[in-house]
Order: structure tokens, then sequence, then C-alpha cells
């Protein structure tokens, strides 16, 4: 065996990716970064926001303070509080004289609407998670797996080239079974592409995707509204006007009517709901980036993989429209692109391919492996000249 030949069967050999058969990619992410991201926000900010106004009652005791007649015993004043708390309305007179009411709930439905809000938010998320994942893993598990065994595929036929040429003594014999060998498409393996083909006419992974981002649109237009009818209209109201003279206490002339509070939680419900609209607006035109990724083709990562044998096939069948679930897979691809142990030798062998000065026929990983291994990708002129010399 020549020095050359060993240097082309362990230059194979190293090109080869070890065979994962042990914990089947524990690592193998089944949200998009950005999704992700959004989720983290959109369900761990409210839940934020509803600890802060736990703990602002808590610790400055009573919400509102009321001003008491000086009469007032402490129980009195403690109860004056408590009444008008569980009570929460403003008594008013109009221009006309007319008395009116105006409810002041929304403080004291603060922390749970913000809970409300949160187990909104994580519905979406939900309905990704048992719909979606279970069908998204087993693709993503069967494609990264066939992915690069068609690359070691591609490798050990070169590596079977190699053995051929370098045993047989006719290399008019070889090239012409090589030739041949390609003209019946024997080097092409298309399970894989057949299998991604077919995820171009299903849609239950889009529309499952499509579900959860607009579900989060429309939670989201949920809050501009709930805020803007509710909040903003007791937004700047720091005192109001309660009467407690109800039940019992409502024939005793002693008590005032109506006593004058004070909402010292004012300042936390003001810079819950600004900030509510900013993050939720901030989210807006990320969860809409994430809509219009279904609108194009990740063109790069299938032109890497165009170089395994027959999967050209696919960059013609990706003219079409691109809202559908193969689309969402090539989105999970990138993902989880630390999983294709194979994406960077080929990208490696596509750099080396666009920069080769020497013009040869390279279409894919058998062409230029063959190639670096010593062997012609095509049949050499000299072989050519010389068939054509003998039978002229």
């Amino acid at each position: 065996m020549s020095l050359a030949h060993t240097a082309a069967e362990y230059m194979l050999s190293d090109a080869l990716l070890p065979d994962r058969r042990g914990p089947r990619l524990k690592g193998l992410r089944l949200e998009l970064p950005l999704d992700r991201m959004v989720k983290f926000i959109a369900v761990g900010f409210p839940l934020l926001l509803m600890s802060l106004a736990f703990a602002q009652e808590f610790s400055s005791g009573s919400p509102i303070s009321c001003f008491c007649p000086s009469n007032f015993s402490i129980r009195q004043t403690a109860y004056v509080d408590s009444s008008c708390w569980d009570s929460l309305v403003h008594h008013e007179q109009d221009v006309s004289g007319q008395h009116k009411t105006k409810s002041l709930w929304p403080h004291k439905a603060l922390p749970y609407s913000l809970l409300a809000l949160a187990v909104a938010m994580y519905l979406p998320v939900l309905l990704w998670q048992y719909a979606a994942m279970p069908a998204l893993s087993s693709d993503l598990l069967f494609i990264i797996s066939e992915l690069d065994k068609s690359y070691n595929r591609a490798i050990r036929l070169v590596q079977h080239m190699l053995k051929i040429r370098q045993e047989g003594s006719d290399p008019h014999a070889f090239w012409d079974e090589l030739e041949k060998a390609r003209k019946e498409r024997y080097f092409e393996f298309p399970l894989l592409e057949r299998y991604l083909a077919c995820k171009q006419r299903s849609h239950s992974l889009v529309a499952a995707y499509l579900l959860r981002n607009s579900l989060l649109l429309f939670f989201t237009s949920a809050i501009y509204l709930y805020l803007g009818h509710f909040h903003l209209d007791v937004f700047f109201q720091e005192e109001f006007s309660c009467s407690i003279k109800t039940g019992l206490l409502h024939d005793e002339t002693h008590i005032p009517d109506p006593i004058t509070c004070r909402l010292t939680s004012l300042s936390v419900f003001q810079i819950v709901s600004l900030s509510s609209v900013a993050i939720y607006t901030l989210l807006v035109p990320v969860v809409i980036y994430n809509l219009m990724r279904l609108c194009r083709w990740d063109k790069r990562l299938l032109s890497i993989y165009e170089m395994l044998p027959a999967f050209d096939l696919l960059s013609r069948k990706m003219l079409g429209c691109p809202i559908n679930d193969l689309n969402v897979i090539l989105l999970f691809l990138r993902a989880n692109i630390s999983e294709l142990i194979s994406f960077s030798w080929l990208s490696v062998l596509r750099a080396l391919k666009d920069t080769t000065t020497q013009k040869h026929n390279i279409d894919t990983v058998v062409d230029f492996m063959t190639l670096l291994a010593g062997l012609e990708p095509s049949k050499p002129k000299h072989l050519t000249h010389g068939m054509c010399d003998e039978n002229p």
C-alpha cells in the first residue's frame, strides 16, 4: 500500500462522524430562542409585578388611609379603613347635584389580575408543548440522525471507491463502473429528501406555531383593552370619598358622611400599569417577527446540505409556499445546529469548494472527498484519449 493511499485512508477515517448510540440528543431545543425569551418575559413579568404588589401590601399595611374625625378611637379608625377598602367605592355629586358612585375595584384586583395575565400568557406555551412538541421531537431526532448518517455514507462510499481503485488492475473498468453508477443514481440516498418533501404537504406544526403566536397577540390586545378601560379611569385618582353609613350605622348622626380616604398604593398601581404597557408593546414586534420568519426559507442551511447526494431536489421544491411544516422544522434545525455534527464538516467543504481555483465538476461531498483522497472526480483525460486512440 502506497504512502499516499495510507494518508487518504487516514483522512477519510478522520472525516467520519462518531456513532451516537447513547443518550439521544438530550439537549434538543424544542423552542426557538426568541420564543423562549417571549415566554419568560410574558409569563415571568406579571408574576414579578404581582410579588411587588403583595410585598408592598404586606410591608406598608393597609393600602388606604382614611381621614377619620379626631374623636374616633384606634379601633374605629381601623374599622373605617377596612370598610372603605372592602367597598372601594367613590361617592360624589355631579354638576346637577345628583349622587353617583364610581367603583375603584382595579386597585383591589391588581395582584389577581396579574396572576390571571400570567396564566393567560402561559396558555400558548401549553398549547405548543402538548400539540406540537411530541411530533417535532420525533421529526428532529430522525432528520438530525439521517443527515449525519447521509454524510457518513458519502464518506464510506469514497473509502470504498478508493479501495476498489487500489485493488483494481484495469483503470478503464473502474472509471466505466463509476460513471455508470453516477448515471444510475447509485450514490443518492433519497429517503431523507422524500421525507422532507412530504413535510411540505403537512401543516400541523405550522398551524400550532401560528396559533401560539396569534394567541400571544390576542392576549396582548386584551391587556391594552383592560388597562385602557379600567386602569385609565382610576389612574390619577389618589383620594376618594367613602361612605360607611350602611347597615346598623345608617342612622348614626355623629358619623360623618362621606369620609375622605387616600390610596397609599397608587404609585405601585401606576408603575404596574405603565410597565405592563411598555413591556408588552416591546414584545409585539418580536412576536410579529417570529410569524414573518415563516414567510421565507432558510436557504443557507439548505445550501450547505445540498452537498449531500440527491439533496439538490429540495432546492427546486423550495420555491413553493413556505408556510408548511418543513419551514418550521428548518427553523428548529437552525436552533439545534450544535446537534448537527455534519453541519460543521459540510460548511468547511462548502467553503473549500467555493474558493477552489481548479475547475472540477464538484457537486457533492462525494466528489470533493474523492478529489481530496487523490482520485479524479471524473475520468482522466489521458484515459479518455487512450480509448479514443484504440477505437479510431
